[in-house]
């Protein structure tokens, strides 16, 4: 199976704005729906694939374009949100970059800014996409550790030698040293830096 062609969301009230825009991505090879305000997107189907975008207008008749952010935000929606505004300002901007949108552009805007923030934009969702993936993965090593294996890994994180773990943990050195072969081959990592970086990668060590 191919994987789902990423759609780009256009929100804009204004039927002249939304189409243009609709007509410059579509021109540019990318698969692209659009909605006249940011209720008909909410309550709309879903989209039939979750990877893609939304181009977003500010201000708009009921729910505004930080509305919905906050929204999808609270939905915990992953398409990242490209503002296209013919009002913007720079608390405006500042809000919605804080709210996590990936840019700001002003009406008119130029073709290639449009562009580049749309690929930008997916970019940002495929990176987001594949650390989620790894820390997935990294977890389901994780939870293959013993309660011991777990012990030892935390303190060998927080920088402690074999017999500092040893004393702490009131067993020998060498049941220390076994452990942590035995955890580094779980954990799919071959030397101590590296088993370092990947537990920094695990949001949660339980």
């Amino acid at each position: 199976m191919t994987d789902p062609c990423p759609i780009v969301h256009v929100i804009d009230d204004d039927d002249s704005v939304r189409k243009a825009v609709m007509r410059l991505l579509q021109a540019a090879g990318y698969e692209v729906q659009g909605y006249a305000n940011a209720g008909e997107f909410l309550i709309g189907p879903p989209p039939p694939s979750s990877l893609g975008c939304i181009v977003l207008d500010v201000r708009m008749p009921g729910p505004s374009g930080l509305e919905l952010q906050s929204a999808l935000q609270r939905q915990g929606s992953g398409l990242p949100i490209i503002f296209l505004t013919g009002h913007g300002d720079i608390p405006m901007s500042v809000q919605a970059i804080k709210g996590g949108a990936v840019d700001f552009l002003t009406k008119p805007v130029q073709r290639q800014a449009l562009l580049a923030a749309v690929q930008n934009a997916l970019d940002v969702q495929q990176q987001a996409s594949s650390q989620r993936q790894r820390s997935n993965a990294l977890r389901m090593l994780y939870q293959k550790l013993t309660a011991r294996e777990r012990e030892i890994l935390r303190l060998v994180v927080e920088g402690k030698l074999n017999k500092q773990i040893a004393s702490a943990l009131g067993i020998a050195e060498r049941t220390v040293k076994s452990h942590r072969a035995q955890l580094m081959e779980k954990m799919q990592v071959t030397s101590l830096a590296e088993l370092v970086r990947t537990a920094s990668q695990i949001e949660h060590l339980d």
